[in-house]
C-alpha cells in the first residue's frame, strides 16, 4: 500500500502556511477541515491552507508537495489513531473510537489516490469554494530519470 509523505523544495511553506508540515511526515487532503468555510474565512495564510494545503497527520500542519511512497500496514493503525484524535481534539468527536471509521476512510482516500503512481511521483492538491461545496483536484508530477551526466563533473584531467 502506498500513502505520501510531505516533501519541501524550499522555505516556502515555512512562511505561507500558519502552521507547516513537517518535513516525511505522512499526510491526506484534509479538505474536511474546510467544509463549513466561506468566502470570508478565506484570508491570510488560512487561504493557502485552504487553496493548496496538504494535512501532514502527526502536526496537523499544511504542506504544498507530497511525494509517493510505500507505507507499512503497521504504521496504517497508528495514523488511522492519529487522525481520529485530531478529530476527537478540533472537530468535537465523541471519542477516538467514534472517529475511527471516518480517520480510516480518509486515510483510504489517501491510499487510493497513490495507489497508481510509483515512489516519488509528486502530488499536489489544488481547491475552490463552489456553491456545491469545496472542490478539490489533484495534480501528478511524475519522478524524472536523473542521467549520470547531470550529475557528473566533466573536464580534462591532464590540466
Amino acid at each position: 500500500m502506498k500513502l505520501a509523505r510531505a516533501i519541501h523544495f524550499d522555505e516556502s511553506d515555512q512562511r505561507v502556511f500558519a502552521s507547516p508540515a513537517r518535513t516525511g511526515e505522512w499526510c491526506i487532503p484534509g479538505g474536511f477541515e474546510f467544509s463549513n468555510w466561506t468566502e470570508a474565512d478565506l484570508t491570510g495564510k488560512a487561504r493557502q491552507a485552504f487553496s493548496n494545503g496538504w494535512l501532514g497527520l502527526e502536526t496537523g500542519g499544511r504542506v504544498t508537495f507530497v511525494a509517493v511512497t510505500a507505507v507499512e500496514p503497521a504504521e496504517l493503525e497508528t495514523l488511522t489513531a492519529l487522525l481520529a484524535q485530531h478529530f476527537v481534539t478540533y472537530y468535537g468527536a465523541p471519542s477516538a473510537e467514534a472517529a475511527r471509521p471516518v480517520a480510516a476512510e480518509e486515510i483510504a482516500h489517501m491510499a487510493e489516490l497513490c495507489e497508481d503512481h510509483t515512489p516519488n511521483t509528486l502530488l499536489t492538491v489544488a481547491r475552490e469554494l463552489t456553491e456545491a461545496g469545496v472542490r478539490e483536484a489533484f495534480r501528478v508530477i511524475e519522478p524524472q530519470d536523473a542521467g549520470l551526466d547531470q550529475f557528473a563533473v566533466h573536464g580534462d584531467l591532464d590540466d
